[in-house]
């Protein structure tokens, strides 16, 4: 599923009034780390992480990668902080995110 432009900004527009919660350190990309993601994703739906100085990746190369493992998307990455979207499955989910239409016409 790949967010359009309008619907990345949207996503960028609600992550400014998040924390973050994800951390990425000297470790990596590890089991726990990954449990930690998609427990927050399918809770939260957008998460915000930040990746630690004495990380041995780059903040892109770490939002990427848990995006892949999680099955979510990169929203933005800014300086050491990244935002990851994916729709939850929970239909228990207070106020799920609706993403904008793309009205754009393609062809």
């Amino acid at each position: 599923m790949d967010l359009t432009s309008k619907q990345r900004a949207q996503l960028r527009g609600l992550a400014n009034s998040i924390d973050t919660i994800v951390q990425v350190g000297k470790d990596g990309i590890g089991e726990n780390l990954l449990k930690q993601v998609n427990d927050a994703l399918e809770a939260r739906e957008l998460i915000k992480g930040r990746v630690l100085e004495n990380s041995m990746l780059s903040p892109r190369e770490a939002a990427e990668e848990l995006a892949v493992k999680a099955r979510a998307e990169v929203v933005q990455v800014i300086g050491t902080k990244f935002v990851l979207y994916r729709k939850s499955h929970r239909k228990d989910l207070k106020n799920p995110i609706v993403l904008v239409k793309d009205t754009k016409k393609r062809g």
